[in-house]
């Protein structure tokens, strides 16, 4: 990591030239890790939770379940509720409640408390994926924005791709609920890290404090989250059934499909970053493009190890690069002081996309078989790329001149 000096000086201002603020991001991005982490790590560890809670694996499954709904439920009032306190101290508190929650997992014996620490430390997730993209584009310069949200956002990719396979191998040497106890002993490394290198910005002044309504309402906001909705229905239908579809396209188990997809998605979270500052207007529809054609491939490629295997590598770059360039584009429409409500109200449609979209495919899967999942996912991502497109003069223009947009967010508010 390159030496910096105080976070006052060392990171620049909004709208100022200056360095890349690499260490603040990768406190970041470490804490998007961690929650992943603590998000997906009861699935990989079913067995051993059923039998070290006495509980069928099912229930232990529910513990992702309640995870995502306390996500969902709680982005969007605890995030308005903090709107006005400085987003430091917001993070340290949220990174404290996945200590206790993680602390209170390895150590219970009962399951009615497991799940109510799954509970809060849901609570703690949905809140902070609302605020992680606003915190990064505030810390960087405009010019660095789009990328500084993709390292944020790229602790996702990593969690997925190393994290949850660790975080297994782990708890297969020393129990699963040894790992529970690193990722509370990581959310305290991460709050020391915060005091020393995050700055301590200012939350929204309460007369300057936009409701969300108004906010939902700015020109490009509604149309995004439609975006976000359509795109997560459309990938999760395809991507919840991936080990049946692999399956009956003749590929035995789903393990070579999802090691693709998740390596294809480093891809796709380095290319986002570093085409969002200057492309955005043509790569989100191109990302979007993407994902649907490759769905569409996989319809009649069933057959083909090759050519799944293909569509699958460009289904999961171009599917990378989404959060970062969703992000930035409501950053781009909100404002950065005010993007921690648009990311909020975006954190809850992305869980009702990914409830939306597995829920979809159950029922597509039980009713037409494993084939047919392509031919529903591949029309939901296509409508999220017609939204852009139909919107793409007023709600998604060139890069360049999406800015004064934000400016005239900042003008409502006055």
């Amino acid at each position: 990591m390159p030496a910096t000096s105080t976070p006052t000086t060392a990171i620049p201002g909004p709208g100022t030239p200056g360095t890349f603020p690499l260490r603040p991001l990768l406190a970041l991005f470490t804490a998007a890790f961690g929650a992943v982490l603590t998000e997906l790590l009861p699935a990989g560890l079913l067995p051993a939770m059923s039998a070290g809670l006495t509980v069928p694996q099912a229930r232990i499954g529910y513990l992702v379940t309640g995870y995502a709904v306390a996500s969902g439920l709680a982005a969007i009032p605890v995030t308005a509720a903090l709107r006005g306190v400085r987003r430091r101290r917001v993070l340290i508190g949220l990174l404290l409640a996945f200590a206790v929650a993680n602390t209170v997992t390895a150590l219970s014996t009962t399951y009615p408390l497991t799940f109510a620490a799954r509970l809060l430390a849901g609570a703690a997730g949905g809140t902070l994926w609302a605020m992680l993209a606003g915190y990064a584009a505030r810390i960087a310069s405009p010019e660095h924005r789009g990328r500084a949200i993709a390292v944020v956002l790229a602790g996702i990719t990593v969690a997925l791709a190393l994290g949850i396979p660790a975080g297994t191998a782990l708890a297969g040497a020393a129990g699963w609920r040894a790992v529970f106890g690193a990722l509370a002993a990581l959310a305290l490394a991460l709050v020391g890290w915060a005091l020393a290198d995050l700055p301590d910005l200012p939350g929204e002044p309460a007369a300057g404090r936009l409701p969300l309504r108004r906010i939902a309402a700015v020109p490009g906001i509604r149309r995004t989250l439609a975006v976000t909705l359509l795109l997560l229905l459309g990938h999760q239908a395809m991507y919840t059934y991936l080990a049946p579809y692999a399956a009956g396209a003749g590929l035995g188990g789903p393990g070579v499909l999802l090691l693709t997809f998740g390596v294809a998605t480093v891809a796709g979270v380095w290319c986002g970053g570093a085409l969002a500052d200057r492309h955005l207007g043509a790569v989100l529809p191109g990302a979007l493009a993407l994902i649907a054609g490759a769905l569409l491939v996989l319809g009649p490629a069933a057959g083909s190890p090759v050519l799944v295997a293909a569509a699958v590598a460009c289904w999961g770059t171009a599917f990378g690069a989404a959060p970062t360039l969703l992000q930035t584009v409501l950053v781009d429409l909100a404002g950065p002081r005010r993007a921690d409500p648009a990311t909020a109200l975006q954190a809850t449609v992305y869980n009702l996309g990914i409830a939306g979209g597995s829920l979809t495919g159950g029922v597509v899967l039980a009713r037409a078989g494993a084939g047919a999942l392509p031919w529903v996912a591949a029309p939901l991502v296509g409508a999220a790329l017609a939204v852009v497109l139909l919107g793409r003069r007023r709600a998604y223009p060139p890069r360049r001149t999406q800015r004064p947009r934000a400016r005239t967010v900042e003008r409502a508010a006055g």
